[in-house]
């Protein structure tokens, strides 16, 4: 049985300009993640990772304070069924 699972994540507050996207690229793949990250327009963070539920929860903790240049404000999380579409975690422009 898998514990693969996806997790969809906002996140609020000082998040853009601050090295987010990259230090969160160093995280998920550090922990073997798969997804993508990137910035939206009205100044959150998203990020969607997929793997064990163990270390997408790691992801989930580091999320909830990132680099030291942020301020978290809010998380949004949304757990989802393992899809196995994401390849090597990276950061998105669109």
């Amino acid at each position: 049985m898998t514990r693969d699972h996806r997790l969809h994540l906002r996140i609020a507050g000082e998040v853009q300009g601050v090295a987010f996207r990259a230090s969160t690229v160093r995280q998920a793949r550090a922990l073997g993640l798969d997804g993508w990250v990137r910035n939206l327009p009205d100044g959150r963070v998203e990020l969607v990772a997929e793997g064990d539920v163990a270390l997408l929860e790691r992801l989930l903790e580091w999320c909830h304070h990132g680099p030291p240049a942020a301020s978290v404000s809010r998380v949004e999380e949304q757990w989802l069924e393992h899809i196995g579409d994401l390849g090597t975690f990276t950061i998105r422009f669109d």
